[in-house]
C-alpha cells in the first residue's frame, strides 16, 4: 500500500531540487524505457528542453561516456550527409548500409543527441526495471530521482517518490511535474541573469498545487504491484513547499 500523504512530500522534495538544479543551469536526464513510459517521458523532456532514453538504456552511457560521444558524432554525421545530398552520390548499397546505421544509432540516441556532458540529475520511472542506469550513475556520484513502486530499493535513489510506476496515468502525473518544474527552474534562471542578481528561493511552481486530492483524482498513483487500493488519508490539506 503506497501513503499517498508520504507521496506529496516526497515529490514536493524532489520537485524543488529538480528546479534549483536546473536553475542552475544544469541537465537532468529522463530515463523510461518501459512502453507504458515510453510516450510520457519523451513528451515531458521534449517539453522542458531536456535529454531523455526511451529506447534501450545502452550500457556505458554514463561510465562509458567518451564512445557514446563518438556514436552522437557518427550520427550527426550521417545526418548531415544526407542533408547535404552527399548520400545520393554513394551507390545504393553504401547509401542502403548508412541509412540502415542511422536508423539504429537515431533509435537509441535520438534523445541524447544534444546531450553537453554528463547530466548532473537522472529521473528514473521504475528503478528496477531500469537498474543499469541505477548503477551507473551511482558509480558517477550522479543524484537520482525516481518513481519507486512497492517492488523498488529506496535506498538506491537519492530522491525517491513512492508511487505506481506501471500506471498510464500515474506516470503521465509525475512526468508531467518533473517538467513544470524544470521549466520553472530555468525561468528563474533567465530572470536572474536578466536581473544579474540572485534571487531567493521560492516555492516550486508547477501550475497546480499539488495536494493529496491531486492523487486522488487520479488513484492509478497509489495503486502499487501488490495492491490496487489504498486507504487514502482524510486530509487534504495542501502540503508546505
Amino acid at each position: 500500500i503506497i501513503d499517498l500523504s508520504k507521496t506529496v512530500k516526497e515529490l514536493k522534495k524532489a520537485l524543488k531540487f529538480l528546479q534549483d538544479t536546473a536553475a542552475q543551469g544544469n541537465e537532468i536526464l529522463f530515463v523510461g524505457t518501459t512502453k507504458q513510459a515510453q510516450e510520457s517521458v519523451g513528451e515531458a523532456a521534449v517539453r522542458c528542453g531536456s535529454p531523455y532514453v526511451k529506447e534501450r538504456w545502452l550500457g556505458g552511457m554514463l561510465t562509458n561516456y567518451d564512445t557514446i560521444q563518438k556514436s552522437i558524432g557518427r550520427l550527426k554525421e550521417i545526418e548531415r550527409m544526407k542533408s547535404e545530398k552527399i548520400l545520393d552520390v554513394l551507390s545504393k548499397k553504401e547509401r542502403a548500409r548508412l541509412e540502415k546505421t542511422r536508423l539504429r544509432l537515431e533509435k537509441s540516441l535520438c534523445g541524447v543527441k544534444d546531450m553537453d556532458g554528463l547530466p548532473a540529475v537522472l529521473f528514473i520511472i521504475d528503478p528496477m526495471v531500469e537498474m543499469t542506469a541505477v548503477m551507473e550513475a551511482k558509480k558517477m556520484y550522479i543524484p537520482i530521482v525516481a518513481v519507486c513502486d512497492t517492488n523498488s530499493n529506496p535506498d538506491l535513489i537519492d530522491y525517491p517518490i513512492p508511487g505506481n510506476d506501471d500506471a498510464v496515468r500515474s506516470i503521465k502525473l509525475f512526468c508531467g511535474y518533473v517538467a513544470d518544474a524544470i521549466l520553472e527552474g530555468k525561468a528563474m534562471a533567465e530572470k536572474a541573469g536578466a536581473d544579474k542578481t540572485k534571487d531567493s528561493e521560492g516555492p516550486v511552481s508547477t501550475g497546480a498545487p499539488i495536494t493529496e486530492e491531486t492523487f486522488m483524482n487520479a488513484p492509478s498513483v497509489g495503486e502499487s504491484k501488490v495492491e490496487k487500493s489504498a486507504e487514502v488519508p482524510a486530509s487534504k490539506e495542501e502540503l508546505p513547499a
